[in-house]
């Protein structure tokens, strides 16, 4: 009897073993993966803070939750299942895809470059709407509008973070590895979107709170955060918009590459190395610069070929089909 109970105790130690190694090997995937999504998780950082505008101090983090806990179904029920039946159904389709998140990222990034360059020639939308009813429940419709919107919006930057970190995955990995890496992805990403988000919209209440206090230094630093955080938004924005360019400009590069396309990624390649080569001293910064940049611009020249394509071609086929 008791050798049996060694023997299972010695099986049990043996998966636990194994399970644990799976966990550390999706745990560093995960981790090497989802960096490659900085440029999304920077961009959906800046543009979520706009689907509180017009709220009521005491509603902001209730809604920042529920956008929270929709970015958290969009990732983990929906797009997680997608992704690995993708993967082993049709793993020939993951680059295909990736390329058309890339040249989403282009399309968006040229479109608020524009949007900066031309400001009047973009209509407001729903997230500019700075005033809330006033009645309990058109307040409320107007919440439910708010949530929907920015989960709408996750959904697509969901996807392209998902896109990315499947791409990003050993093909050889095993499926419950991918899973795992996966999840951790979709959960780390979205505790770090919405734990940001919720300091940001927070930080002025803080800073007014602050400015209140008997303490001379502390009302000083408090009157100096409200100061600062429309600054910090703007950077925050702007940040994210080149952020995009540069991530998809290249996976654009790189999927071209992968297609047999390579003249593009080899010529950004070279001269990034050139110039990394001729000062030794930081060549690997001033390669990695280049290499972000002309990924960037890249991605701006071809973001701004797609501009016109879309509102001229594609918006108006969506609303016919809607119509229809």
């Amino acid at each position: 009897m008791s050798s049996g109970l060694l023997a299972l105790l010695d099986d049990v130690t043996l998966i636990a073993r194994a399970a644990a190694a799976s966990l550390d090997d999706a745990s560093a995937q995960a981790f090497k993966a989802g960096t490659k999504s900085a440029g999304v998780v920077i961009d959906d950082t800046a543009v979520t803070p706009s689907y509180v505008t017009g709220l009521a101090a005491q509603r902001e983090l209730p809604i920042v939750a529920r956008i929270a806990r929709g970015s958290l179904i969009n990732k983990l029920v929906i797009l997680l299942p997608g992704a690995l039946a993708l993967s082993v159904l049709a793993p020939w389709a993951v680059q295909p895809i990736l390329m058309l998140g890339g040249l989403f990222l282009c399309f968006e990034g040229a479109e608020k470059v524009h949007h900066w360059i031309a400001p009047a020639a973009h209509h407001k939308t729903e997230t500019d709407i700075s005033v809330a009813p006033q009645t309990p429940e058109a307040m409320e419709r107007f919440e439910d509008r708010k949530v929907r919107s920015a989960v709408k919006t996750d959904l697509i930057l969901s996807a392209e973070i998902m896109a990315i970190t499947l791409s990003a995955l050993p093909a050889t990995s095993p499926i419950h590895t991918k899973a795992i890496a996966l999840a951790l992805v979709g959960l780390f990403i979205t505790l770090l979107v919405y734990g940001a988000v919720a300091l940001i919209v927070k930080a002025d209440d803080a800073g007014v709170a602050m400015a209140r206090s008997g303490s001379r230094i502390i009302a000083a630093a408090g009157r100096g955060l409200v100061r600062i955080m429309p600054g910090v938004l703007t950077v925050l924005a702007t940040v994210g918009t080149l952020a995009m360019l540069w991530v998809g400009g290249g996976i654009v590069l790189h999927s071209l590459e992968v297609f047999g396309l390579a003249a593009p990624a080899h010529l950004l390649h070279d001269i990034a190395a050139a110039a990394g080569h001729a000062i030794p001293t930081v060549g690997g910064a001033i390669e990695w610069l280049l290499t972000a940049l002309g990924s960037g611009l890249f991605g701006l020249g071809l973001g701004a070929l797609l501009v016109p394509v879309v509102d001229k071609a594609v918006m108006p086929l969506v609303g016919l089909i809607r119509r229809d």
